[in-house]
């Protein structure tokens, strides 16, 4: 697994502790993480996916945004998935989900990290099944 720059080391031991294989790659001038083989929940196309986090400058200071995955999503209810799109990285064509902090869920320095912004993924995940 490539290790092309260096997270905060709590963000390491939670990702070793994940238990998924994991990157963190540049690409095209930004910085990657990427947790393999991610368990998606029921009601989708597929049982696991690839997600790539973008590493803001800043960060942990600045907060983390999005979620990106390989390969995509679709529901097998036929719904469509809202506000997403395609991005290149790491020669794939990754599905972005548009999804942001709120006023109400602000990113928060020094409590917020890798491993709460995937738990709002997590989140994101169930909450496409309940806002329809």
């Amino acid at each position: 697994m490539r290790r092309q720059f260096q997270l905060p080391e709590s963000d390491a031991i939670y990702l070793e502790n994940l238990g998924n294989d994991w990157e963190t790659i540049i690409d095209g001038g930004m910085h990657w993480v990427i947790i393999k083989d991610h368990p998606v929940p029921l009601g989708y196309n597929i049982s696991n996916t690839d997600i790539a986090i973008k590493i803001e400058t800043g960060y942990p200071r600045t907060g983390l945004d999005m979620a990106y995955f390989y390969p995509g999503l679709t529901r097998l209810d036929g719904k469509l998935i809202g506000a997403v799109c395609l991005q290149p990285i790491d020669g794939k064509q990754f599905q972005r989900w548009s999804r942001h902090r709120t006023a109400t869920n602000p990113w928060r320095e020094g409590v917020d990290d890798l491993s709460t912004h995937v738990a709002l993924i997590s989140y994101w995940f169930e909450e496409e099944f309940t806002k329809r």
